[in-house]
């Protein structure tokens, strides 16, 4: 059974390490592009508006816009089928384990927050970013982590990815109550006869994904047009996707979180990688990094990330709230807590809601995530390299 229990993680550790890789190849090669004499070509085929739809039913959005509303929906998706099982079954189902991470990406989320608004305190515009230092890019964190190979613990490699799970989360709650826009009721009312729909699904344990996917893409366009941003789509229709803790029960979630992982990991991502991450670096110089946007994403990722983890995790575990991670040592837990502060994907992400009608501060916001992301992989990477010889 310990077997059993252990598989998805040791599976989903490999693929979010190898997609990682992936994300960075995706992100440079978005900055060379646009630097380079296709810049242009760019960030002209971003705006580019497409029509999905037949006749009159149907949407038309840019370019951008169908990766940052519709592909990152299948993210979401994606990403709170591992939470469920990591609740039900996984990592996080045993509260004395499940602790240490929580407690951590607590702190991994609140600090962070408070360095940005220090830094933006009095600025109506930028303080809207808050959020953005908050959350860990689990493929990237894991994928550095990953490059230590057996010199790493393995309790690290779960307690690392436990927290980014519940960063993940906090991330989506964010979203839903602080990042959406003027409510329609005729559109919610709509949500909540969908989301009634998939619980009666769930409830009589329909085994096929065609009626989820069904009311899940319906869900999706109600969503969009209720104010509410339409990647919270994907959360409430996995939430409703049944799983069976049994050994021999067969798990609706399993067979899914399987089936659109590698879309996920190898296409979703580096292509909301490949669509965010560039930016023209043309004029920049370090006192671009002092302008109050970039320098609270900065600070936040780098310090705030770093502080807020190891500080709540050495009161939880001081106070004996949880325990420290088998075979670890103050040292490796300070080289986690620094490599949480790899942003990347997700502040991208919210970086893009919190400006969406300030768009001027958008290559800031790009600037502090790559910078933080950056610091924090080196530093990270090298206090977890002086940890493992120190052993």
């Amino acid at each position: 059974m310990i077997q059993y229990i252990s598989k998805p993680f040791k599976w989903f550790f490999k693929l979010e390490a190898a997609s990682g890789l992936v994300l960075l190849i995706a992100a440079i090669f978005a900055l060379v592009i646009s630097n380079s004499t296709f810049s242009s070509i760019y960030f002209e085929t971003l705006e580019k508006y497409l029509f999905i739809g037949i006749n009159e039913f149907g949407l038309k959005l840019s370019v951008h816009h169908w990766i940052n509303d519709a592909l990152m929906a299948i993210f979401f998706f994606f990403v709170t089928l591992e939470i469920k099982r990591e609740f039900l079954q996984g990592e996080l189902s045993n509260i004395k384990q499940a602790l240490l991470p929580i407690i951590a990406a607590v702190g991994g989320m609140v600090v962070p927050a408070l360095f940005y608004v220090v830094i933006n305190y009095g600025n109506s515009e930028t303080i809207n970013g808050w959020a953005i230092p908050s959350a860990t890019d689990i493929a990237f964190s894991l994928g550095i982590l990953s490059l230590l190979g057996s010199r790493v613990p393995i309790s690290l490699k779960v307690f690392l990815t436990a927290l980014a799970i519940i960063d993940d989360l906090g991330a989506i709650l964010i979203i839903a109550f602080f990042y959406s826009g003027d409510l329609s009721i005729p559109y919610l009312s709509l949500i909540l006869i969908s989301y009634i729909l998939l619980l009666i699904l769930n409830k009589f344990s329909v085994k096929i994904f065609t009626p989820y996917l069904l009311i899940g893409l319906c869900m999706w366009f109600f969503t969009y047009k209720s104010g509410i941003h339409a990647t919270i789509a994907g959360v409430l229709l996995a939430s409703t996707i049944p799983h069976r803790l049994k050994e021999h029960d067969f798990s609706l979630l399993v067979k899914l979180e399987h089936a659109i992982s590698p879309y996920v990991a190898f296409m979703i991502m580096p292509i909301f990688a490949f669509a965010n991450a560039g930016v023209n670096l043309e004029g920049l110089s370090l006192s671009s990094l002092l302008n109050p946007v970039p320098l609270g994403i900065l600070m936040g990722l780098f310090f705030g990330k770093q502080i807020g983890v190891l500080l709540f995790s050495y009161v939880s575990v001081k106070f004996k709230f949880a325990d420290m991670p088998n075979n670890s040592n103050w040292l490796s837990v300070y080289g986690v807590s620094i490599l949480t502060g790899i942003g990347f994907t997700m502040s991208l992400f919210v970086g893009n809601l919190a400006f969406v009608e300030n768009t001027q501060y958008i290559d800031g916001v790009k600037i502090g995530v790559l910078t933080g992301s950056l610091l924090s992989t080196v530093f990270g990477y090298f206090i977890l390299l002086i940890s493992s010889k120190n052993k």
